[in-house]
């Protein structure tokens, strides 16, 4: 018979993980900062002389997005940025649809240095990447998807970072564009991304953000490297192999891309199971990473940020319920009382996915919902990774 001691203490440890994984880290990342500050104040945005801006390859990645191409090709003519200093490519391998013939036929303005590369064949974002970095010809490349609306500063506002040689990457902020009429995916969809880019701000004062979005982000071209053909989530793996490689990756957030929330929690449901198929994807891949004596605060900041997320913290979720079970039989009353609130906790999540069935709006239930939805998914991802069944051609998300 295990000693019920062990038991509590193996209970507190699980508790102390997920608590860790989620809002702990938070807290320790807060106090980090707010010491770093006592002794090297915070730094001013870097400035630049109108003349210096670099010139720069703004990079759209594109599949069957006709009903947004338009919108998109104009969001870019807004940028705030030297015309004869920026080039828009926009990739479009694999569309069958009209995106390739907008974008051709688009009256742009004079001096707007746009080039559209197709090609019949779909396989994937990253090989239709990949194969047209070879055409980049500036120092700097931002990468974006075609359904996010892009603020008119962020181009300036990424590039002017790269004045510091240590920094090799930077990552601009999701934002989710939430309606009243939104259902349980954009109460929890946006709450979940306001807390990431708020630690994401902070990772990148401490030291680096570990792993960018997307949506938006940015790299020097001289340290692009191929990724292999079939990672899942190249945007997380390429920043983190620059960062591998000694490089600090910047957040941005005032380089920020809107985009939609997902139609529905199952829609974001199945965004979320190959997010987590990729993100362990990327840990097996990413080893090294995990040596805290070779990469010391990156190592700490990568295995607190990303993968506790994507291993023990969602497996010491159903421990923690079933050892609460145990302890709670033996007839201990605080373990009974917790057990109450943890099958609670749990209900609530249910009535939010009845709720989101329904289509009603109370969306204080949806978000332990959404937080037992992403734990779910990682479960469901960690399925597809072992079975190597997740695809790297485009899997998107409807969205709202």
């Amino acid at each position: 018979m295990v000693d019920s001691t062990i038991i509590q203490i193996l209970f507190w440890l699980l508790i102390f993980l997920v608590f860790y994984a989620y809002l702990g880290y938070g807290i320790v990342l807060f106090g980090l900062i707010k010491l770093k500050r006592l002794f090297t104040p915070k730094p001013a945005p870097p400035s630049v002389k109108e003349e210096d801006w670099p010139a720069v390859t703004f990079m759209v990645a594109a599949y069957n997005e006709a009903r947004w191409i338009k919108d998109k090709i104009q969001n870019c003519l807004d940028f705030d940025y030297p015309a004869n200093k920026i080039y828009f490519f926009f990739v479009t391998d694999g569309s069958d649809d009209e995106t390739p013939d907008l974008i051709k036929n688009y009256d742009l303005p004079e001096g707007v240095q746009l080039q559209l590369f197709h090609r019949p064949e779909r396989r994937g974002k990253i090989a239709a990447v990949d194969r047209v970095m070879e055409f980049v010809k500036t120092p700097i490349v931002i990468y974006t998807d075609a359904n996010t609306f892009v603020n008119p500063m962020a181009v300036r506002n990424i590039v002017r970072h790269y004045q510091n040689p240590k920094v090799g990457a930077v990552a601009g902020e999701k934002r989710i564009q939430l309606s009243q009429k939104d259902e349980a995916s954009s109460a929890g969809e946006g709450i979940y991304w306001k807390y990431e880019s708020q630690l994401k701000k902070w990772d990148s004062e401490l030291y680096s953000v570990v792993g960018a979005a997307g949506e938006l982000f940015s790299i020097r071209v001289d340290l692009f490297e191929s990724v292999p053909q079939d990672t899942v989530i190249e945007d997380f793996y390429m920043t983190l192999r620059i960062a591998q490689k000694g490089y600090r990756v910047i957040y941005e957030p005032d380089a920020y891309a809107v985009e939609s929330s997902s139609a529905s929690v199952g829609e974001e449901l199945k965004r979320k199971i190959r997010i987590a198929a990729g993100g362990l994807q990327a840990i097996s891949r990413l080893l090294p990473l995990l040596n805290f004596f070779k990469y010391g605060i990156l190592s700490f900041q990568y295995i607190s940020h990303r993968v506790l997320r994507w291993t023990l913290a969602p497996l010491a979720l159903p421990l923690i319920l079933l050892i609460n079970i145990y302890l709670a039989l033996q007839g201990i009353p605080f373990y009974q009382i917790l057990l109450v609130l943890q099958i609670g906790f749990y209900v609530l999540a249910a009535i939010g996915y009845l709720m989101e069935r329904r289509k009603l709006k109370f969306k204080a239930f949806f978000i332990p919902y959404y937080f037992c939805m992403m734990n779910y998914a990682v479960f469901r991802g960690f399925g597809r990774f072992v079975k190597g069944s997740q695809s790297v051609v485009w899997e998107r998300a409807k969205r709202a």
